[in-house]
């Protein structure tokens, strides 16, 4: 093939984007066809709908197979450029003056023919420089595609983490409302220690946005930072073959160090500041041994539309082609329902991390599942999210962002003001207050632990 042949060749097998060679060539809509990595770097910066930066027809797919035969096509225009290219003195063998045309995989370096044979050498692995280039440039592409689908991953979790913010921000209003709701049950000589307590909640929960705030800042840097690598990588894999092999072992390197940098999300939590004399107070109206039935099930739906809570206490395998384990649980419940009065009593999960308890106003049982109305319910429950548990109650249904109790909790139940509270025993502190609303039907308590 002479020279203009070859150009002509290689010019029907360059990429309009970068002008290199095709590199993972896919073909979009429209037939035209671009690098992989070129594609994703331009539309993802583009608008959409997506258009095809050639033409500027519209694609209607987002994800698009290699074309196989491009890309073979392309491996050999570049092998037939390597070797229409002029050798230099460099690529000469000083000792035996031959071509240094092969790879050897262990040294990382390039050799003749009898270089090849000697016994350093001999029990190595060698290729011809074109295809262990080729073979380096299919490793880079599979890392190039893990940097970007976890660049793909951050932009999600950045989504949940800009919405946690908001989340957390309306959680802070209400949770003021708590506290000065729970002051202004107390004497006006707590009214000082009220104003500290809010102030140190303002405090905290400043330092802990200021926390998910950089966390989103981080994780966008982390994904532009992912997304530089990922177009430094793409410039690498058009480099010529031998500076491309020789460079390799550093990049491997640098996009291992980057996979293992990826942020984690934080877990807001406020302090939990204690109350001063709430426990002996509240002491004033406890009742003890409150539950007195109690049978193992296996599961616990807190409504009829299984919410968030009924998951919590199915089988984690739930959904998998393998055969679910059945998951049991412990419930206990009084055999006396309140119709007035306050009343106050404690509950210990300290060898449960995922359990409901709370007030009821009656408890549906079918064989070996217990069924709850949670419009019917007040109650707050334990349950794991990604590897965290976290606190929640359900009407409404919040997040509680503040330390989970290991020891016992304390439940509190004004009736005649239709308020129902939790409480950090350990601690002394206020979990969550229900805002007062006027029940309307005798109300249970009851405790669910998860047994396995």
């Amino acid at each position: 093939m002479d020279s203009d042949e070859l150009e002509a060749f290689q010019q029907e097998l360059t990429c309009s984007i970068c002008m290199n060679c095709f590199l993972d060539p896919v073909t979009i809509d429209c037939g035209h066809s671009f690098c992989r990595p070129c594609l994703s770097l331009c539309w993802e910066e583009g608008q959409t709908p997506r258009s095809c930066p050639e033409c500027r027809g519209i694609a209607e797919r987002p994800h698009f197979k290699t074309n196989i035969v491009l890309k073979r096509l392309a491996s050999l225009a570049r092998q037939a450029r390597a070797d229409h290219d002029h050798r230099s003195e460099e690529q000469i063998c000083e000792t035996h003056q031959e071509a240094r045309g092969l790879f050897c995989e262990a040294d990382q370096t390039l050799l003749c023919g009898p270089c090849s044979e000697r016994p350093e050498h001999a029990a190595h692995s060698h290729s011809p420089i074109h295809r262990a280039a080729e073979e380096s440039r299919e490793k880079l592409l599979k890392r190039m595609g893990s940097l970007w689908k976890i660049r793909e991953e951050m932009k999600i979790i950045l989504n949940q983490e800009a919405k946690k913010t908001r989340s957390f921000k309306d959680y802070v209003a209400l949770r003021k409302e708590m506290i000065t709701a729970e002051y202004q049950r107390m004497l006006l000589l707590l009214w000082e220690e009220e104003q500290v307590h809010l102030e140190a909640l303002e405090r905290e929960a400043k330092e802990i946005c200021v926390q998910l705030k950089e966390s989103v800042l981080r994780m966008t840097q982390y994904r532009e930072h992912l997304k530089d690598m990922y177009r430094e990588l793409t410039a690498m894999c058009c480099k010529p073959d031998r500076e491309l092999l020789q460079v390799r072992k550093e990049v491997d390197s640098r996009t291992d160090l980057a996979e293992m940098q990826k942020p984690q999300p934080v877990n807001p939590e406020l302090t939990c500041w204690p109350v001063t004399g709430i426990l002996d107070m509240l002491n004033n109206f406890r009742v003890d041994n409150i539950l007195s039935q109690t049978m193992t099930i296996h599961h616990m739906s807190l409504s009829e539309d299984d919410d968030d809570a009924s998951v919590m206490f199915r089988d984690e395998h739930h959904g998998t082609s393998r055969q679910p384990q059945i998951v049991e649980s412990v419930v206990s419940w009084g055999a006396r329902a309140f119709t007035s009065g306050r009343h106050y009593w404690e509950l210990d999960v300290t060898h449960s991390s995922s359990w409901i308890l709370g007030t009821c106003k009656d408890i549906l049982i079918t064989d070996t599942n217990i069924s709850i109305y949670s419009e019917e319910a007040c109650v707050l429950f334990s349950k794991k999210v990604n590897n965290h548990y976290s606190l929640f109650t359900n009407t409404p249904p919040y997040i509680q962002y503040v330390k989970r109790p290991l020891g016992k909790i304390g439940v509190f139940l004004d009736y005649d003001n239709g308020a129902v509270s939790f409480y950090d025993v350990c601690r002394g502190s206020l979990i969550y207050s229900f805002l007062p609303s006027p029940f309307s039907f005798p109300l249970k308590p009851f405790l669910c632990l998860r047994s396995l």
